[in-house]
């Protein structure tokens, strides 16, 4: 049977984007369709692997992806939280299966991501040095245009309880554009011009640089629960606000505590569209979501 040949302005700005978001003939062939597990005009959750997600979209069908994968250092060892020592063993899915595989495996969902992506879209990464520089050699293995590597700097990070290396206080996020050709969007006025009195190193009407002081998920952020590898909602209101405008589609492969959603959602007039494999975070992003969207309403 022929794939379907879905063009980019088919979904561009589409209101409809959520309406038949899955039950997609695959370059496999048909497929059974997958249905998300929570769903309104705008955000869309589905608890399923990433992968499997993936393949029922179209070609040329997202603005930007945010992926935070698994940096793959759950291996028995302990760290610093909150002053006292806890495992580092966030569960079977952050554990290594060696170094071919876990490439092996950041190759699969690059690979779909560039597919499935727009060509003047963007994809970010983020990781620790257990992850990100296998990432990075993908990126640019599988034709990806390197915009930026962006250095999160946290103020606040754990100590070190071995004192036998640097106390490791930042993580790396890799700005990618699909098609090195193509126009990629970039917000600079709001990045130059923009209030961000949570960043100690940016100055006021200056250009953005690519270090940025952030500190860790605030205890308001985890005020339903918290997810192991949390990221800060004021960083990813910056990644979306920087590269992406009204109406884009924003899919994040690993959805976790759900921080991209909610950071589009106060962002407003985007799209969002996450994975998840466990269903305690799908049910936390659900939460967030929902008190989210009645303080909005209250407001408005």
């Amino acid at each position: 049977m022929k794939k379907k040949v879905v063009r980019e302005n088919d979904y561009l700005n589409s209101d409809k984007v959520f309406d038949k978001l899955v039950s997609y003939i695959s370059k496999n062939g048909v497929q059974n369709a997958i249905f998300p597990i929570f769903k309104t005009k705008d955000f869309a959750l589905y608890n399923n692997d990433c992968l499997e997600v993936m393949t029922r979209f179209p070609d040329n069908y997202i603005d930007m992806v945010f992926a935070d994968p698994p940096y793959m250092l759950s291996n028995n060892g302990f760290t610093c939280q909150n002053g006292r020592m806890v495992s580092v063993n966030k569960g079977k899915w952050d554990k290594s299966k060696g170094f071919e595989q876990d490439l092996n495996f950041h190759e699969e969902w690059i690979s779909e991501c560039k597919r499935i992506l727009k060509p003047s879209g963007t994809i970010w990464i983020s990781g620790t040095y257990h992850s990100i520089y296998q990432c990075g050699y993908l990126l640019q293995k599988l034709g990806f245009h390197i915009l930026n590597d962006i250095t999160w700097f946290k103020p606040n990070a754990s100590p070190n309880l071995s004192c036998r290396f640097f106390t490791a206080s930042h993580e790396t996020l890799i700005w990618a554009r699909k098609d090195k050709n193509a126009k990629h969007y970039f917000d600079y006025k709001s990045m130059k011009e923009g209030h961000f009195p949570e960043d100690q190193l940016k100055k006021e009407k200056s250009q953005m640089r690519s270090v940025w002081s952030l500190n860790t998920p605030s205890s308001a952020e985890k005020e339903f629960g918290k997810h192991p590898t949390q990221k800060p909602l004021a960083l990813l209101r910056r990644i979306i606000k920087a590269s992406t405008k009204d109406g884009d589609i924003i899919f994040d492969p690993f959805n976790g505590g759900g921080t991209t959603g909610i950071a589009s959602v106060q962002i407003s007039n985007r799209k969002y569209i996450g994975c998840e494999i466990d269903l305690k975070f799908i049910n936390l992003t659900i939460k967030k979501y929902q008190s989210l969207n009645m303080t909005q309403k209250l407001f408005n």
